[in-house]
Order: structure tokens, then sequence, then C-alpha cells
């Protein structure tokens, strides 16, 4: 038993890894779910090959007994259930002298590659212990094996085996809970045995479902989609939670049908989204800006991989962001926001969801697939703030009064929507000026068949009634419209998760640093800051939410009198540019920058800092062990 494995008050990187097959993942999720019986917290990723049918794989899973962030600098315990194609996912897998290595000495010698980290090697014959049970498995040997190591108790164990394969006949089942119980009353490897308690109430959700679930939250009632890779996973999820509660969704022929489907959808009054991939997303754009032009709210959930082109299916990237904020052609303001964790991806997506309702417009929310396939177990997803639903003719009538433009008449009153409102005068007097300016910038919508509210919504551009018209004078008008509804909404302090610990003052001279990020990098910024913290570094993190439109001020008076590292996983520091072009960073603010595939790590961001900016109190962090780790790019001043 290593030090790391053994000291169960702190966070335990364990990995498991295997052929097609072998069930690595199930493995996985089984421990997982026997973590949450044990009071802990945790979260899995899983690694896999491009490969459409079923190859090898990896799950990594980090456990600790507060909230899990990231998957760590090391891997603590590896169980290699054999070592077919193990090169593929070595850098993936960050192993030092601390780490422990179970592996099975049948399937052949441990590699070179993986014998190099100078880890601590132990053969256990998984595939011997599971032929001595009927229908014997050797990745459930490993969970008995590797949940023992880790202070997880055979009940949550056998439990947890019982809820993932519940759909498996009972003679399965019963055979893999005694495979678990072979594996696991190992004396040499067992740990202090954590004790089974009622579990609290925690959720174990994928990113992707806690999306589907935001949208439910926020009134989601129709979702059209092509299915696309990481992405597919939310609709899967939806499917029978809108079955269930009268809602529809349609698997369209591609994304151009898709998002089109949402625009009509939600012109005749249901709130509409869709979940893609960078590759669907860039097919979406000219939808996505009908949607903004004719003023029509629709949400477009991009759980970005790395690319380009086909790129890298099943792989994290932030690399979407250049084409979520500029993709659309022409001047097309809309909302753009990324969720920072499993729980934050349905805060996010229902306050897109419902910001989009309000605003009348397109939002794009920016996951990715280390987000939306990563499984946690997390405390209960806080409900996004209040946002007042799709304006209405009735709640506007002081403002919106007829135009006068060509016919002269009196607006109706609509009811609530997906009712039939009552118009004062017939259709044939009344002209409803749609798109007419309003206090707030927001004008109200009807619903098709509401008796004298008829308009024209069209992607031309038009006047206030919808009409088609090239205009210079309407063609200017609609455009601030456009801009400033979004830019005059009040979207509180939800923009941005800041934390500045317990004492963000100056030490030893030197100023405090703001490590600015976004999306799912938020989980290792957040470790490093906290470590930075217990070296007596004054720093603070800015993970934003909202990144379109972007919270100037608010972002300038956070970051002043500081130094600023903008934190992000791409080649080009595409949210460091942004924030430059806009103005937001002083002069000297810096990017770590780097391409994916591999999770960003605390370790990178801690060596960094030290770099960057040098506080004589920074400790060097060895990350030399961290494998692949790529380089990253560090601008001052202007990108």
């Amino acid at each position: 038993m290593t030090r790391r494995t053994s000291d169960h008050s702190q966070p335990i990187t364990v990995a498991i890894s295997g052929s097609g097959g072998s069930g690595a993942l199930t493995a996985g999720s089984i421990l997982l779910a026997a973590a949450q019986r044990c009071d802990r917290y945790g979260l899995m990723m899983r690694a896999a090959g491009p490969q459409v049918r079923g190859g090898e794989s990896v799950a990594i899973l980090r456990i600790g007994p507060t909230p899990v962030t990231n998957i760590g600098d090391r891997v603590d315990l590896l169980a290699a259930l054999d070592w077919r194609n193990i090169e593929r996912f070595v850098d993936e897998l960050p192993l030092d002298s601390d780490s422990l290595i179970l592996f099975d000495p049948d399937s052949g010698p441990i590699p070179d590659l993986i014998a190099a980290s100078g880890a601590e090697q132990r053969g256990v014959r998984f595939a011997n212990q599971a032929k001595a049970q009927p229908e014997g498995r050797a990745n459930m040997v490993a969970v008995g094996v590797a949940g023992s190591a880790i202070g997880l108790s055979l009940t949550a164990l056998s439990e947890a085996a019982g809820e993932i394969l519940a759909n498996k006949p009972v003679e399965t089942v019963r055979a893999t809970q005694a495979c678990i119980s072979a594996g696991y009353p190992k004396p040499a490897l067992a740990a202090e045995t954590a004790p089974t308690r009622p579990a609290r109430r925690r959720w174990r959700l994928s990113g992707n479902a806690a999306a589907g679930l935001g949208a439910l939250r926020a009134g989601v009632d129709f979702v059209a989609a092509y299915p696309i890779t990481p992405a597919s996973e939310m609709l899967e999820w939806l499917a029978p939670q809108l079955e269930r509660i009268g809602g529809n969704l349609v698997q369209a022929e591609d994304e151009l049908a898709a998002v089109s489907m949402l625009v009509g959808a939600s012109f005749g009054g249901v709130p509409a989204l869709t979940a893609t991939s960078g590759p669907g997303l860039s097919l979406m754009t000219e939808g996505i800006g009908l949607a903004v032009a004719s003023e029509t709210p629709i949400v477009v959930v991009d759980v970005a991989r790395g690319g380009p082109s086909t790129g890298l299916p099943t792989k994290s990237e932030q690399a979407d962001l250049d084409q979520a904020l500029y993709g659309l052609h022409g001047e097309a303001p809309h909302l753009v926001l990324a969720p920072l964790d499993v729980g934050d991806c349905a805060f996010t997506t229902e306050w897109a969801s419902r910001l989009a309702e309000r605003l009348q417009t397109a939002a794009i929310v920016l996951s990715d697939q280390a987000l939306g396939q990563t499984r946690a177990v997390i405390d209960p997803p806080a409900a996004a703030p209040p946002v007042p639903g799709r304006k209405r003719i009735d709640q506007d009538r002081a403002e919106q009064a007829p135009s006068t433009a060509g016919t002269a008449g009196t607006a109706g009153t609509a009811g609530t929507a997906g009712t039939a409102g009552t118009a004062e005068e017939s259709p044939a007097k009344t002209a409803f000026a749609r798109y007419r300016q309003s206090a707030d910038g927001i004008s109200p919508m009807s619903i098709p068949g509401e008796a004298g509210l008829t308009y024209t919504a069209d992607g031309l551009a038009h006047d206030e009634r919808g009409t088609p018209s090239s205009n210079a004078a309407h063609h200017r008008a609609q455009l601030a419209k456009l801009a400033d509804k979004l830019s005059g909404h009040d979207y509180g302090d939800a923009w941005a998760r800041r934390d500045r610990g317990d004492d963000y003052t100056h030490r030893n001279g030197s100023r405090p640093i703001s490590l600015v990020t976004w999306g799912s990098s938020w989980g290792a910024v957040q470790e490093a800051a906290m470590r930075l913290r217990e070296q007596g570094v004054a720093v603070q993190t800015i993970a934003l939410r909202l990144l379109a439109p972007l919270q100037h001020e608010a972002m300038r008076r956070a970051l002043a009198d500081s130094e600023v590292l903008v934190v992000e996983i791409n080649a080009s520091g595409q949210l460091f540019r942004y924030l430059h072009a806009e103005r937001v960073l002083p002069s000297a603010a810096r990017s770590f920058a780097r391409p994916g595939p591999l999770p960003l790590r605390p370790a990178e961001i801690l060596n960094s800092v030290r770099e960057l900016f040098g506080p004589p109190e920074l400790e060097r962090t060895e990350a030399a062990a961290i494998s692949g780790a790529g380089s990253s790019r560090r601008l001052g001043g202007q990108a």
C-alpha cells in the first residue's frame, strides 16, 4: 500500500485499463457508485479511441471526502486488466514512484513505458480468480481489489454492482458480486475500510445529463438534433424525460434541419433546444443567425471536442470559443455561456434557456467532452437565478401601441404562452409592430393564430412590423435593438464564479494573482489556487460563465491591481485574445494556453505561475512525471 492510496482524507486517483470487451468502464462505474454509498465525492472520466466499435478504454476516477473538481496530477492506483494497446493511453496515465500498479501477470510483463515511472508493482491474477466463479469476469475481481485498496466497503461495492447491472439476469449479478468478494479480502492490500453510511442527498450523473436537467428546469419542451459524439448522450437522456412530461424529441436528418426545427417550434411558442458538437455547430450557424435576426429564442448546446474537421471525437478541447463568438455572418449579437463543472451544466443550461426566452435570441452553451461525458458524485445542482419569461403582448400593452405605418388599429390582448389571445380589433384593422423598440429593448411576441397579432418573422432586414426592408434607417434601428437588449439586461452575479479565499492581500511586496479561466478548466484552476494559498500566495479565481455579452466593468473591477493569468485548453489562447480585444485585461496579462486532448492538471498551472510571476513563497511543483503535459503559450501585452 502506498502513502497516497492509504490516506483516505485526501483525494485518490484510480485508473482501470483494458482492451475492448474487458469491461474497464463498467468497473469504473461500479467504483464511483460505491464511493457515493461510502459518503465520498468523486468523478469518472473515460478515455477511449476514435473508433465507432468498442475498443480499448480506460476509466479514470478521482474519489475524495470533499467535492472533487478535477482528475488530479497523477494516478495513485492503476489496475491493468491487460496490456493490449496500453501505449495509446500512456499520456493519460501519469504515474510516479508513489503510485501502485495492480496487473495480471498472465497478461505479460509490464510495458517499459509503464515500468519507467518507478511505480510499485503487484501482480494479481484477475482472470484466474474470475474463472473460479460461474460467469466470472476479471474486471469484477479488479473492482474488489481496487475498492478495498482505496477504502470502499464490500457492501457498498456489491450494492453498486447490483445497481449498475440491474438490467442483467440475476445470475449475472450474483456472479459479479461473487467476483468482487473474491478480489476484496486481500490483507496485504486492504486499507482500513470506510463504513457504509446512509447516502446523503448527493447525485451521481454526467455533465450531459445535468445539461438536460437544466433544460427541463427551464421549461424546454422541444428538442431536435442529429446524433454526434460526444453530445448524443444528452439526447439519449432527454428522450424519455421529454416523453414523460409530454414534450418531443426529433432526430433530424442533419444539423441544418435540426436548427430549423428549433426556430419553427420557438416561433410557435415552444421553448426549444438542440445538442451538438463542433462540426454540427458549423452547420447550424446560418440557422442560428435566422433566430437572432427574427428574435426567436433557441438554445444550442455545443459539447465540444478536439478539431478541426472530424478531429478528436472522443477527446476534449476548448477550441470552439472563436466559432461560438464570431461564427455568425453579419452583426448577430447573441448569448454565449459555458458551464464550469458537471453540476454547473445544469445551472448554466437552465440559465441560458431562460435568458434566451427572455431576450428573444440564440444562446450557445459551450460544454465539452471533459464535462459532458464525465460522471460525478456531487451535491444537488443549484437552480439558475430567476429570469422573467418570454414577453407577451399583454405584458407590454403600455409600450406596444399599434403601428400606424400603413394600417390603423389597436393591438389585441393575448393570453399566456400557449393560449390564444383576444383581439380588440379585427386582424384587418390591426398592425402588430412585433419589432418596435421598447424601454428594455425587448418587444412582446405573439403566437401564430392569435387574432390581430400576425407578423412576418424573417431573416431579411425588416421594419418594426417584420416587413422586409433595405431602408438604412430600418437596418440601423434593428441592429441597435438586437445589441441593446443584450447589453442592457442585468445578469447579476452569475456571470462568473469568483473565489478569493479567506485572505486576498498583498504579500512580500508582490501583487495578488488573478487566475482567469472558463469551462472545464475551472476544476484544475480551482485546485491550483487552493495550493497557492497554502503556500502563502494571495490569489483569486474568476471563472467566466457568461462569455457574451462580456461584463466589461465587472471584469475590470475584479482584476484591478493584480497580476493576471488566463488559463485555457486550446492552442491559440482564444479567451485571452478575446478579453484583450474587449479591453478588460491589463496590458501585462499573461496566457497559459495549450491544446488538448489531455486534461488540465493543477501542477501545470502552479509551475506557470511560478515561472511567470515568481512569488518567492511559491515552491516548485514536480510535474516532470506528468506525461505529455504539452507546452503553453505565455503572451505578455497585446495578443
